[in-house]
């Protein structure tokens, strides 16, 4: 999966999201669901299928980003 973001108005939908660039559900890690980064610029973000990412027209949204695993760093407590 890759991050991609979106500028959307106020309280916008992950549906509407979505609909802006293309995508369908099975496109979408609707768990992971649309993510405010910007609220004045009404900036989104949301992780899409790495082929989906591809086909986004850059007008429309930003990215891809990569989405690395994190995990905890140094031994096991």
């Amino acid at each position: 999966m890759r991050l991609v973001t979106v500028r959307l108005r106020s309280q916008a939908t992950l549906a509407q999201a979505m609909h802006r660039l293309g995508l369908t559900e099975e496109e979408v890690d609707s768990g992971y669901g649309l993510v405010l980064i910007d609220p004045g610029q009404g900036l989104y973000g949301l992780r899409v299928a790495e082929e989906a990412a591809r086909r986004i027209d850059p007008a429309a949204g930003g990215g891809p980003y990569s989405d690395p695993r994190i995990e905890p760093f140094g031994p096991p407590d």
